[in-house]
């Protein structure tokens, strides 16, 4: 019996390994091009690694652009999402003005910094002089995960690399948690109370004004995202920018934006368009309207960074579960409807780890001081 048993557990590893390997093999093979370039950028992190000013601008360009494709799935996510049959561009340009707009408010109040004194936190304040060859490599691995349709805290992946104080990582996943439990619960009590109405009032084809409405909306709530997030892909450069520098990080971000706009969100925007009737105008504006209160809120509360990417998925979870609870129907429909919308939150928060485990892994690899507070709080 137990030789037996021996044999199933063999044979249901195997199976699991098969699979893991095949699954592997099937990425690599459909994405050998985008492989060849990782191997590339990887190559050029290690020979630039020792030319720092160099190293720095070519990590904010992977920074850049790896962090906004992960994160576009939080704010222009649902815009995208809600206006497929509009032309890229003008996407593009609505979008990519508030940025500049927006980075160059911070940068002209704050005296050329541009994350809205996100990067003054004491343990990010610092300017990286030299470069180790994971701080390059960190958003190079977020353009792989990214690809894989990983939702990954950027600020977690970006920032926790370059943090000389552990106390600073704690308060971070400290303030993202509680921000990620604040956003399950207010789209649960939203969503709840807002399914009837949505079912009775916003049917058949949405009115001309929702157009305008949502287009306020995912404004508003991309100027709110940028103060929070700017903070991860200017962590490479230094902290006061001259206009030169300005000129570069807003030019590469806005050209950047309008090959994401123009990929209609790459990989994965896939993770937003699972959701319930996120492609319905007026579903998009209620989402980004409620996102937007959650980022203003903790944009005022303190200066530590956050994770917005934490807030976002407890948004999308705790929504899927209030649409689910108040559907109608035979209880065992809606039993089906909840088991999908817990194992969609459960999918989303997984994948959310994997990043912070990577992020605090290399935390721990490449800061010494970091290491030194561990292990003597663990004596």
């Amino acid at each position: 019996m137990a030789k037996a048993k021996k044999n199933l557990d063999q044979n249901i590893n195997q199976e699991i390994l098969s699979k893991t390997a095949y699954s592997l093999f099937d990425f690599a093979k459909k994405e050998k091009q985008f492989l060849v370039g990782i191997c590339i950028l990887i190559s050029i992190a290690g020979l630039i690694l020792p030319y720092t000013y160099a190293a720095m601008w070519f990590g904010f360009a992977l920074a850049a652009y790896s962090a906004i494709a992960n994160d576009s799935i939080q704010t222009i996510g649902t815009f995208i999402a809600s206006n497929q049959e509009k032309k890229w561009y003008w996407l593009w340009l609505f979008m990519g003005l508030i940025f500049v707009g927006t980075v160059t408010y911070s940068w002209f109040t704050y005296g050329g910094d541009v994350s809205y004194e996100r990067l003054t936190t004491k343990g990010l304040d610092k300017a990286p002089e030299s470069f180790v060859f994971l701080q390059l490599a960190a958003p190079i691995v977020l353009l792989i995960m990214t690809r894989m349709r990983m939702p990954v805290s950027t600020t977690f992946l970006l920032l926790n690399v370059f943090t000389y104080k552990a106390g600073t990582i704690v308060e971070v996943m400290k303030k993202s948690f509680v921000g990620y439990l604040l956003a399950f619960g207010l789209a649960i009590v939203v969503w709840f109370l807002l399914e009837k109405f949505v079912e009775n009032y916003l049917k058949g084809k949405p009115k001309p004004y929702w157009i305008f409405l949502q287009w306020i909306t995912s404004g508003t709530l991309w100027a709110v995202w940028i103060m929070q997030d700017a903070a991860n892909i200017a962590v490479f450069l230094p902290r006061q920018l001259n206009v030169y520098e300005f000129s570069a990080y807003a030019g590469f971000v806005f050209l950047g934006l309008g090959f994401l706009f123009y990929l209609k969100g790459d990989k994965i925007q896939s993770i937003v368009n699972e959701k319930s009737n996120v492609t319905d105008v007026r579903a998009a504006t209620i989402v980004d309207f409620v996102y937007a209160i959650i980022l203003f809120y903790f944009k005022i509360h303190s200066k530590v960074p956050m994770s917005t990417t934490w807030v976002f998925i407890g948004l999308l979870g705790g929504r899927e579960l209030a649409i689910a609870l108040g559907k109608a129907g035979k209880p065992e429909k809606r039993r089906d409807w909840v088991s999908r919308a817990y194992k969609l939150a459960r999918n989303d928060v997984s994948k959310a780890f994997i990043g912070l485990l990577v992020s605090l892994l290399l935390a721990l690899i490449i800061n010494e001081g970091i290491r030194d507070e561990i292990f003597a709080f663990f004596k």
